[in-house]
């Protein structure tokens, strides 16, 4: 790949159907796509749900991604990977065969009614910032200012 390139890292998630499944079909379908490289992959890790609990248990991961696509566009690409494994938005927090979260973008820091970016609670949420700090320790939350070893290790020791 060529051109300016930023490191991105993705949430996943699944609950239902063949959860791990549908976490490699979507990993499958970034590799698919001209301007996006998959460059690491964290382990597949099972969580129970929050929010609305009522539900089967979850499978999350984080992927690391170099692309050349404007924030807006690596947006779509996440809708459209989610529509094609048929997810349905009904519930808030609710069950769903894959959830994409752009969990940060570079260093660049979105507020839109669309999209914020860092994503506004990864750092609350050991199933994202666990397999996050897995593959990407020395990444840096621009918000926080922290990289997201000091942010995990922070959100464990308040656990303890």
């Amino acid at each position: 790949m060529n051109g300016n390139q930023v490191i991105s890292y993705i949430g996943l998630g699944s609950n239902i159907g063949d959860r791990k499944a549908n976490l490699d079909r979507a990993i499958d379908m970034f590799r698919e796509l001209n301007g996006i490289e998959v460059t690491a992959v964290s382990s597949y890790y099972n969580t129970a749900p929050v929010g609305y609990t009522e539900q089967p248990d979850f499978l999350n991961a984080v992927i690391e991604l170099r692309i050349t696509l404007p924030v807006s566009r690596l947006l779509e690409v996440c809708r459209d990977i989610e529509k094609s494994l048929k997810r349905e938005r009904t519930i808030r927090w609710g069950p769903r065969t894959i959830d994409l979260d752009i969990l940060l973008y570079g260093d660049v820091m979105v507020n839109q009614e669309s999209l914020t970016v860092p994503h506004p609670r990864m750092h609350e949420r050991d199933f994202v910032m666990r397999p996050l700090n897995e593959i990407a320790p020395k990444a840096y939350h621009p918000v926080f200012k922290q990289t997201i070893d000091e942010m995990y290790r922070g959100m464990r020791n308040k656990s303890i």
